[in-house]
């Protein structure tokens, strides 16, 4: 039987299924590109809920596996050359679990650069911009007057919006007829500023009809989905 007992973090979160890649996460943008992930390609895994409601992040376990204190984080008993691997960051869990199974991440050289590109332009500004539109749209308007924060964050998301609703013009996804991790990483943060962050409106979403349309497509995969809800909450 795999032996993860070295790792810290199994002692705050111990694993009925120690042979399968341990997945500690909730279900934010970042957190459920992981779960859709796993949930595409397949692979046995086992989530831990960190809640964050407890300051689980903060655990002396948590920051043992990422010292960053973000979701999510794995930890992977198969790991390259059969040793257990601990990652974090979900960009590069997304390559990392590309990779090892062949899966969603294109074999063409040229194609897998292009898909890490828009994997990089998730990371790089829709990620970070849209959280920051969400924080002072839903979380902390109501504390600033001054609405420049927000109107900032406001237009770069909308520009951003832009350059990926040009992108997905004539195309099924991101890189054209595949699907792949950059579709991952790019639509749950879309999914997140419309329906958690309820800022449709604020965008003018209604001037994207592209993305709008890709979205649909994304929501209605069975395993887009399970992913959504993985790890689940814990009951109110």
């Amino acid at each position: 039987m795999t032996d993860l007992s070295a790792f810290p973090i199994t002692r705050k979160w111990p694993t009925q299924h120690p042979e399968r890649l341990q997945l500690y996460s909730l279900p934010t943008p970042n957190g459920v590109k992981v779960s859709i992930m796993l949930e595409e390609i397949g692979l046995p895994y086992e989530p831990q809920l960190v809640r964050f409601d407890q300051n689980d992040q903060l655990s002396p376990e948590f920051l043992s596996l990422n010292p960053n204190n973000k979701i999510p984080a794995i930890l992977d008993p198969n790991g390259p050359g059969g040793k257990p691997l601990a990652l974090f960051e979900s960009g590069a869990i997304l390559v990392y679990l590309a990779e090892k199974t062949g899966q969603l991440l294109p074999a063409d050289p040229a194609a897998r650069y292009e898909t890490l590109q828009w994997l990089m332009f998730q990371m790089g500004g829709v990620g970070p911009m849209f959280g920051q539109l969400g924080f002072f749209h839903k979380f902390a308007g109501k504390d600033y007057e001054d609405k420049r924060p927000r109107d900032r964050y406001v237009a770069e998301s909308r520009r951003l919006l832009g350059v990926l609703n040009q992108r997905l013009a004539g195309r099924d996804w991101i890189m054209g007829g595949e699907y792949t991790i950059a579709d991952i990483a790019i639509l749950p943060w879309v999914n997140n500023l419309l329906n958690h962050y309820e800022a449709g409106g604020l965008v003018g979403m209604a001037d994207f009809a592209e993305v709008q349309r890709v979205l649909a497509a994304f929501k209605a995969r069975p395993a887009v989905q399970r992913g959504l809800t993985i790890p689940a909450r814990p009951a109110a």
